[in-house]
């Protein structure tokens, strides 16, 4: 049990990735409701994530310029 609690107070130290991006965040709503957050993304997962979002928007650009409009 002791060394999963060194390996995990270890990796929140020590990042997986040379170049790893990590965000926190504390979101807090009233008096009774907090949120909290983490991310990490690599350089690699950035250029990825934008040629995905890229793909979708020329995809669903296709699609919309595609439907037949009505002749008036």
């Amino acid at each position: 049990m002791a060394d999963v609690a060194a390996e995990s107070a270890l990796a929140k130290v020590v990042p997986s990735h040379p170049e790893e991006i990590r965000s926190e965040f504390d979101l807090r709503v009233g008096k009774h409701i907090t949120l909290q957050g983490k991310a990490r993304i690599t350089p690699a997962g950035v250029v990825c994530s934008g040629l995905a979002v890229a793909m979708i928007a020329f995809g669903l650009g296709y699609l919309v310029r595609s439907v037949q409009r009505p002749r008036s």
